[in-house]
């Protein structure tokens, strides 16, 4: 059985391009016991409300025909933000050279968190200014936001 992102990023795909824009990224996550579909897209010169409502309601309207949840949740469409979550390999190879935040489960060389240029990533092992770090030891990676 194909997983329920899987199933809402086959349906958001084509909406999300008629509107402009690029899927990002699906998350069905349970949080205070509560369930949230997301939906996180992407456009050239950034997304505003009126892009997110322009995927918002003819999605819904798909999800709820094809209906691929069956229990109650909180759909929710909005940008991938400035500091994205890295986590599909082709994430990695957009953003091939770019400044990222590498957080890992435990400290390595007494650092936990990590900013540098991405410059590699193979079978979930990521790369970060020519040192490598393997998957299991890579809890997160998203996009550096200098302010």
């Amino acid at each position: 059985m194909a997983k329920v992102t899987d199933m809402v990023a086959e349906l958001a795909r084509p909406i999300v391009e008629q509107a402009g824009c690029s899927l990002w990224d699906v998350e069905y996550v349970k949080e205070a016991g509560e369930w949230f579909l997301r939906v996180f897209i992407d456009r050239e010169g950034g997304v505003d409300i009126d892009c997110c409502e322009a995927v918002s309601r003819p999605l819904s309207d798909a999800l709820d025909q094809a209906d691929p949840i069956q229990s109650s949740y909180t759909f929710e469409v909005s940008s991938a933000g400035l500091d994205r979550a890295l986590k599909r390999p082709g994430h990695f190879a957009q953003c091939m050279g770019q400044k990222v935040d590498l957080r890992l489960y435990r400290p390595v060389e007494g650092r936990k968190e990590i900013t540098g240029a991405l410059t590699g990533y193979e079978d979930g092992a990521v790369s970060v200014d020519g040192v490598r770090f393997d998957k299991k030891d890579v809890a997160q990676v998203r996009l550096h936001v200098e302010f």
